[in-house]
């Protein structure tokens, strides 16, 4: 098993250059099924969970090739119908996007049901919901979701979502794209990771409208056809490297992101005494006096994001007073981090939904388990800031989700490393 040794307590100075979105690339590379023809892929992360999807995609009949660092080309112009690799599949959550691109591109889907993070129950309820809105039949048992067209047939619909469910709405969206009629999703969210993936099926010859609002509308075309499309930068990564350096101190220079995407971000790190500055594609961020208290509660997109909830509430924890971090999206999120963080000197007390984390001078390093990627993104945050040594274990979460980490953290003056045994 490897482990993250971090020997903290050095501040974060130079430029880090963000990789593309994970949560963009998960549902563009299902995307990609739907293509009569080949899909350059750009900017695409180099992380396990997008090498996992290219397997499933190519062990299902597609040509994958990988001409180049962090762009995929994939070709489905002669694909047929194959159910996705059982094994691959549980090995990570997105794989539930396969559900909406099958049945959109074959008009049925035979999909295992997905692993990744265990933070939550996560159901799938939303999904299955849009997929009978568009006259699919829905066999689902505790081991898969099997999608066959109803007596009518598959058509376009109309879906009001419960709540505004970012897999919901990609799944929806993936499914509808070569569905005849028009399909509207109503509450749908509003993630600049939607909004990407919509951009990248009209490249391809779709046609949606609305997202990036609360109405999105999917007229069904006939075919998509081949073409590049650059996955956009990684909002949640950008914020991470953010958080470490309000956590650690120093000045970085976070180049390849869109500040509008970051604002829900800055703004509390900003409040918490960092100094942040917006260029065109590049954000300045400097700490070097104390950290203040604030009040977080993550909320759908424009809001402050659920996934970055346990590293902010890392700089919480050096933060004079005490501060409040509420959990609206998943209600178990906590558990798991926050004992760790104990276990390096943090103060923090639950209750139900909302975290009071009472600042405390320094923490210790300690050895760590990341419970999920951001988590354990969240806990190589606290071996930057802490005093002495920190071990991070069950580091596999983590590289689901971010690129050459400890190359980019040493880049800045970290002194972390990878530790195979």
């Amino acid at each position: 098993m490897a482990r993250y040794e971090i020997i903290g307590g050095k501040p974060l100075n130079g430029t880090v250059t963000i990789s593309g979105a994970k949560n963009a690339a998960v549902a563009i590379l299902p995307a990609a099924l739907l293509v009569s023809g080949k899909c350059r892929i750009e900017n695409v992360p180099n992380i396990s969970d997008v090498r996992i999807l290219t397997s499933i995609i190519e062990r299902m009949g597609a040509k994958v090739t990988l001409p180049e660092m962090n762009v995929v080309e994939i070709d489905c112009t002669d694909l047929t119908y194959a159910e996705p690799d059982a094994q691959l599949v549980t090995k990570m959550r997105a794989s539930y996007y396969l559900m909406g691109a099958l049945l959109g591109r074959f008009g049925k889907a035979h999909v295992s049901l997905p692993g990744g993070c265990n933070f939550a129950s996560r159901p799938i309820d939303q999904h299955i919901k849009g997929f009978l809105a568009l006259g699919a039949e829905v066999d689902e048992t505790e081991e898969y979701v099997a999608l066959t067209p109803g007596e009518d047939g598959l058509q376009g619909g109309r879906i009001c979502l419960d709540m505004a469910s970012v897999g919901a709405t990609i799944n929806i969206m993936l499914a509808a794209t070569l569905i005849p009629g028009q399909t509207i999703i109503e509450n749908a969210a509003k993630e600049p990771h939607i909004v990407d993936l919509a951009n990248f099926l009209n490249t391809m010859g779709a046609r949606i409208n609305g997202a990036g609002t609360d109405t999105v509308k999917i007229r069904g075309v006939n075919s998509l056809k081949g073409g590049t499309y650059a996955i956009i930068p990684d909002q949640i990564e950008a914020g991470t490297y953010m958080a470490a350096v309000t956590a650690a101190g120093g000045n970085v220079l976070v180049q390849n992101v869109i500040p509008k995407h970051m604002d829900c971000i800055t703004s509390k790190l900003q409040e918490m005494g960092a100094k942040i500055i917006n260029y065109d594609d590049s954000i300045r961020i400097t700490r070097t006096g104390p950290l203040r208290k604030t009040t977080v509660k993550t909320q759908p997109y424009p809001g402050f994001p659920t996934d970055m909830q346990a590293q902010v509430c890392v700089c919480m924890a050096l933060a004079n007073g005490t501060s409040r971090l509420t959990e609206s999206v998943y209600e178990t999120r906590f558990f798991g981090y926050c004992t760790e963080l104990e276990s390096m000197g943090a103060s923090i007390r639950i209750g139900g939904k909302t975290a009071l984390i009472t600042g405390v001078e320094q923490l210790n390093g300690a050895v760590v388990y990341a419970h999920d990627l951001r988590a354990g993104a969240a806990l190589v945050i606290a071996g930057l800031a802490a005093k002495g040594i920190t071990h991070v274990e069950h580091i596999h979460f983590i590289e689901r989700g971010y690129e050459n980490l400890v190359e980019k953290l040493t880049a800045l003056g970290a002194d972390i490393r990878r530790v195979e045994e």
